[in-house]
């Protein structure tokens, strides 16, 4: 069920779970400010979850709330994960869903990565 990104971080969620490794993940990638993962449901053939170490509920609430510092460290990440998958070339797609209306379904700051084949228009028209 989507969240409502304006709610306060709830810290049982499956994501701060996979950050105190209560719940086993495909890391593919992790450092001071961010960690990356194989989605366990791929909706294209590359599928990673990048996720900020920190305790954030949405994107919004990111850029808000987090120092200058964590926030150049999880968009380098995630540039580092594009990278050392091979996907820049080819192409991939970068969402981060915040809200009901975007479908966002874990109340923590969380982009995914698409890639490995064409994924075609973002939205149906």
């Amino acid at each position: 069920m989507p969240i409502d990104a304006t709610l306060p971080y709830d810290d049982q969620n499956i994501f701060a779970k996979i950050l105190r490794d209560e719940i086993p993940s495909r890391r593919v990638y992790e450092d001071d400010w961010a960690i990356a993962f194989h989605d366990i449901n791929p909706q294209a053939p590359t599928h990673i979850l990048v996720i900020p170490r920190g305790a954030y509920v949405s994107w919004d609430d990111f850029s808000a709330r987090a120092p200058d510092a964590e926030i150049a460290g999880f968009v380098r990440a995630v540039g580092t994960v594009a990278r050392a998958a091979g996907l820049v070339a080819p192409g991939y797609r970068l969402l981060a869903n915040t809200g009901l209306d975007a479908h966002q379904e874990v109340p923590h700051l969380h982009v995914h990565l698409f890639a490995g084949k064409p994924l075609g228009p973002m939205l149906a028209r």
